[in-house]
């Protein structure tokens, strides 16, 4: 039985070609750590290191790799984001298509005195701008926006969020797990004060390495998440207060950024549009043909425009679990089906609390790929 992976709303596969090797080569032939050794493979790790911020920082439109932060995954970003920033008395703002790794940490500041309101997206997942302003109170501090939603795929104007934000001087976060690395996305053009990323997504790395970008304001605000060794200034029992130390607490994934050093140079070499005109192309027919069934219903929006590679869909008279595990044992078709750790998302679209099964294109499918699921999800009636 063919295979067919379409589940990288999860996490991509297959990886971009020499991830695995880079991460061989390190592990088998350097192995070292960092900032901890005064001898030439250590140094050579470092310049790695150096050099994949730079590359997320081309990738980002943004100038300052010092500022570039690697942590565990986009998770531990967004905790060291909120929890650094937001104390007792302030105010956050969200949209309703937030995944867990943004409200969780909010609810769990609550117990602390912080609150948040949700700025209520229609029914295909899109946010009007307009909605807003009315929310903003006089305590409010920041804006924290998933770029698009893990759920339907739709794309949230976080342009014109920014420039509110510019006006009205709040904080802004960006959750950009579902768009980096397929979408064009610029630290500046987003009037953005921190932007946290994920490796094993759309930027074709592996698990283990994600991280964030911050700019000079927001990170003098910030608290640490966590303290320990630096590898500088080690005659000191305080955290060091500059970049990227401040954050960095105790030894990075080294093999990771190896990896995630490799697929960023394929993505700069394949190049972000391209990518996204290829995964347009199979959204576009996939689209196409799912609109043509009867016993199916498609969530969010219809066409291509305001979207990234995932689809989510609901099954009328069956149930959406079931019908993901009959994809996969009968078919080969790897999807996701449920709640998407994003509940409010589902009840924005209508499909709490039976969620909906999800598909994750990427450009590494080809057409024959999306007419064998086409022609398989058919077979579901």
């Amino acid at each position: 039985m063919n295979i067919i992976y379409m589940d990288s709303g999860a996490t991509s596969f297959p990886k971009a070609p020499e991830v695995a090797e880079s991460m061989y080569n390190y592990l088998t032939y350097i192995g070292v750590n960092v900032n901890r050794g005064a001898y030439s493979s250590s140094f050579e790790a470092e310049n790695v290191i150096y050099e994949t911020r730079e590359l997320l920082c081309t990738l980002f439109g943004f100038n300052m790799p010092e500022n570039v932060i690697f942590t565990k995954n986009i998770t531990e970003s967004l905790n060291v984001l909120i929890k650094g920033l937001f104390k007792s008395g302030d105010h956050v703002l969200v949209s309703s298509m937030e995944h867990n790794a943004v409200m969780r940490p909010l609810n769990a500041l609550k117990g602390r005195g912080v609150t948040y309101s949700r700025v209520l997206c229609k029914k295909d997942g899109s946010l009007d701008v307009k909605d807003i302003q009315p929310l903003i109170l006089s305590n409010t501090k920041g804006v924290v926006m998933t770029h698009a939603s893990n759920v339907s795929g739709t794309i949230l104007n976080l342009v014109e969020v920014g420039k509110i934000c510019k006006e009205r001087g709040l904080w802004f976060i960006i959750d950009t797990a579902q768009t980096a690395g397929t979408l064009r996305v610029d630290f500046n053009e987003l009037n953005a004060d921190a932007l946290a990323f994920t490796g094993h997504k759309s930027l074709l790395g592996p698990q283990g390495i994600g991280g964030f970008l911050v700019g000079n304001g927001l990170s003098s605000e910030l608290s640490t998440f966590i303290e320990g060794g630096t590898g500088s200034l080690s005659d000191e029992e305080m955290q060091p207060s500059y970049m990227p130390d401040k954050f960095e607490a105790g030894t990075l994934n080294v093999p990771g950024i190896y990896g995630l050093n490799s697929s960023l140079k394929y993505i700069q070499k394949v190049g972000i549009r391209a990518i996204y005109e290829k995964e347009m192309g199979l959204m576009e027919l996939f689209l196409e043909k799912l609109k043509n069934m009867n016993h199916i219903e498609l969530i969010g929006k219809k066409g291509i425009e305001g979207r990234t590679g995932i689809v989510s869909i609901k099954f009328k008279t069956k149930d959406n679990a079931e019908m993901a595990h009959r994809l996969s044992s009968e078919f080969g078709i790897l999807t996701r089906s449920g709640m998407h750790c994003a509940p409010y998302a589902h009840k924005t679209l209508g499909t709490f609390p039976n969620g909906t099964v999800r598909f994750g294109l990427s450009h590494f499918l080809e057409e024959a790929d999306i007419l064998y699921a086409v022609d398989k999800i058919n077979n579901l009636k």
